[in-house]
């Protein structure tokens, strides 16, 4: 779930790239902790200039409310490796490729260049 966007009214702190304060993290150095949001509300927000382009925007959030992340039940598991498997297996030759498919070529590489194939 991504944070919405505040009125006019409220804002948010703002900090410079690597001056946020100690004792706030981004989603990812949460999930790298072990840690979620747990349902808080973004507290502020850091930002990475970029040249010529608006700069990079991550929320922050207050380490001492995050909660565990849940942990992976069998259900979950199964349904990852269902998902996985999925994305392995070609829907032209139905053969697990062994590699995610790309999405450009949308089959396995021996069903998009069948010619290639045989001429080596």
């Amino acid at each position: 779930m991504r944070p919405t966007p505040l009125s006019a009214a409220a804002t948010l702190p703002i900090y410079t790239w690597r001056l946020a304060p100690d004792g706030l993290a981004t989603r990812r150095q949460l999930r790298a902790a072990g840690l979620r949001p747990g349902g808080q509300d973004v507290v502020a927000q850091v930002e990475r200039p970029r040249y010529r382009r608006e700069p990079l925007v991550a929320f922050l959030y207050r380490i001492e409310l995050a909660r565990p992340v849940r942990p992976m039940t069998p259900a979950k598991a199964a349904a990852l490796a269902k998902a996985n498997a999925a994305r392995r297996t070609c829907p032209t030759c139905r053969a697990d490729a062994g590699y995610v498919i790309p999405a450009s070529l949308g089959t396995c590489v021996p069903c998009a260049y069948p010619d290639e194939q045989h001429a080596a």
